[in-house]
């Protein structure tokens, strides 16, 4: 059994994944993504996964939210079975996908209007989204106005404009500059302690995925795996100084030293792991 964060005070479950199986049926045959992946992510956890490119990670966010089917196994979101798109789950992927005809607030709206919520309440909730993700005074701004943190931003508060109960975010700062997807890194972690939302981060950064999770997941090559989960055990809130210390140092270690034993086994020239200590 995966062990309980060492930050967090209950062991209430937003998901549970068992023995999660995808198959795809390729030209060549049949492909396996996934082999039977089995781990929890508790309430109000940050929990990132890191893994080479073509382990499965991103058709495992689609098959959490319930975008893509299974092959076999369980997944559960609190308690309940997973089986088609869930309402309670927020997606923030790599491009912002933000809709140019579209302001900034249009944008953070789009899925309550898809969902026919009450218009009046989310475009209130949405005004105070956009001072929680830092773009107070942006709400009428169009994407082209706008630089590629702040559109990130925009992506952020429209999977919070309903309240989902899980943050998915699927390499989300990856086609940003290194200074601007640092600012992110700590943006999101004060959007995370104001809400407390429940994510699940991918990343291909180790550093980034030490700084910012409880707990950080490693994906073997394909057919993703779970080769391990570390405890990262280090105090909260997070500061950029915190990279300098040997804990830090030692925990990004531990994950790299196992993604290159990983690539000595079974070497792949689509790897792409930065952040290396």
């Amino acid at each position: 059994m995966n062990p309980t964060p060492s930050s967090m005070a209950v062991e209430t479950k937003t998901i549970k994944i068992d023995q999660l199986t995808k198959i795809y049926q390729a030209k060549e045959g049949e492909v396996l993504a996934l082999d039977h992946v089995s781990f929890d992510v508790f309430d109000q956890e940050f929990f990132c996964m890191v893994g080479p490119s073509g382990c499965g990670k991103t058709t495992l966010l689609k098959i959490l939210a319930g975008l893509l089917p299974k092959s076999s196994g369980k997944v559960f979101l609190r308690d309940k079975i997973v089986e088609g798109p869930q309402e309670n789950i927020g997606m923030v992927f790599q491009s912002p996908i933000l809709l140019k005809w579209r302001t900034a607030l249009q944008n953070v709206l789009l899925p309550a209007e898809v969902q026919k919520l009450d218009m009046a309440t989310c475009t209130r909730n949405a005004y105070s989204l956009f001072e929680l993700i830092g773009l107070k005074g942006f709400e009428n701004k169009y994407p082209r106005e706008l630089s590629g943190g702040m559109q990130q931003r925009v992506a952020i508060g429209r999977a919070l404009i309903y309240n989902p109960a899980l943050l998915l975010m699927d390499e989300p700062f990856g086609a940003l500059d290194a200074i601007t997807r640092e600012e992110m890194s700590h943006e999101l972690l004060r959007i995370w302690d104001k809400t407390r939302k429940t994510i699940i981060f991918i990343t291909h950064n180790i550093t980034e995925a030490v700084f910012l999770g409880d707990r950080v997941a490693v994906l073997t090559p394909r057919p993703g795996r779970i080769a391990r989960i570390v405890d990262i055990d280090l105090p909260r809130p997070r500061t950029p100084e915190l990279k300098l210390t040997p804990r830090f140092s030692e925990l990004s270690k531990e994950i790299y030293d196992l993604i290159s034993s990983m690539r000595r086994e079974k070497p792949s020239s689509n790897q792409a792991f930065t952040g290396e200590p």
